[in-house]
């Protein structure tokens, strides 16, 4: 009998251990959901032939909020991956939580710029996203001042032509998810005069490309003018590149060690985008708290 009790609690231990251990699933809240009444922006789709990552074509969207008035320099956010993010019902509702942030004061008027990586061929896949030869890690794990010249060359200067953007950096940011999340970092890394927010899920801080002596470059290298979002779960990945935990774990400390203006949030999740939808409104509230005090500029 008490072989049996034994036996009994090994199980229900076990299995209480293996629930614990679960990735966990997060839910939207109210500020990703359609609100009636609240204006909503315009989303325009098209397609990019780069010369900066030349024989590269993509498609890319940009988010107009309906505050826009067209003489007051907007702010503006760049997201990698541009398909997951702009789209309406995925893991992050970028479009819908900028329609109800801004129309609550919570961020400024700001233009989205969701950009797919570029694609080494003469035609667009047929589903928008990684499929095909695309260009996606030489474009994001590289550490490099590439793509952000992409952004300031090619990408920003051509939607300026339609849209009025802000110069300041401050009221500029960049987010992406996996490599480029880690992508995110280094344009602003590179360029911190032109994007000083960054925000990052489940970012690959490891060596796909060399991505994992960030951390150690961020304790050597005098402090840049950056605001910094990390997000990430302890059950992203582990490979042959590192530990994904642990490499957003060691950029968290590295920035804290510096007194970055930073916050990192760590949760249950795995690699995907679950978690940082789940918090894109907090994330948000967080990179652009103070945005009154330098808005318009």
């Amino acid at each position: 009998m008490t072989r049996f009790l034994i036996a009994i609690c090994v199980i229900l231990l076990v299995s209480v251990i293996s629930a614990e251990d679960k990735e966990k699933k997060y839910d939207f809240g109210p500020d990703s959901q359609r609100v009636e009444g609240v204006p909503q922006g315009k989303v325009t789709e098209g397609v990019w032939k780069s010369t900066v990552f030349a024989g590269t074509i993509r498609q890319y969207w940009v988010y107009v909020p309906a505050q826009y008035d067209g003489m007051t320099p907007a702010a503006v956010m760049v997201f990698q991956d541009g398909h997951a993010y702009v789209a309406e019902k995925g893991e992050h509702r970028v479009a819908t939580v900028f329609d109800n942030l801004i129309h609550k004061g919570e961020m400024p008027v700001t233009v989205g710029i969701f950009l797919n990586p570029g694609h080494t061929s003469e035609k667009l896949p047929e589903k928008p996203g990684w499929g095909g030869p695309n260009n996606r890690s030489f474009e994001y794990d590289t550490l490099s001042d590439q793509y952000a010249r992409f952004l300031t060359d090619e990408i920003l200067p051509e939607v300026g032509k339609t849209v009025k953007l802000t110069s300041d950096a401050r009221n500029r940011a960049v987010c992406g998810i996996s490599s480029g999340g880690i992508c995110a970092f280094t344009v602003a890394w590179e360029k911190p005069e032109v994007f000083s927010k960054v925000l990052s899920h489940v970012g690959s801080f490891t060596n796909i490309r060399g991505g994992h002596v960030y951390h150690a470059l961020i304790r050597k290298a005098p402090n840049k003018l950056l605001r910094v979002f990390l997000q990430d779960g302890r059950h992203d990945l582990d490979n042959q590149a590192g530990n994904w935990p642990l490499a957003n774990q060691e950029m968290d400390a590295a920035l804290r060690f510096k007194k970055y203006d930073s916050q990192f949030v760590f949760g249950d999740g795995a690699h995907n985008g679950n978690h940082g939808g789940a918090i894109l409104p907090d994330s948000l509230r967080w990179l652009w708290r103070d945005w009154k005090d330098y808005a318009g500029k």
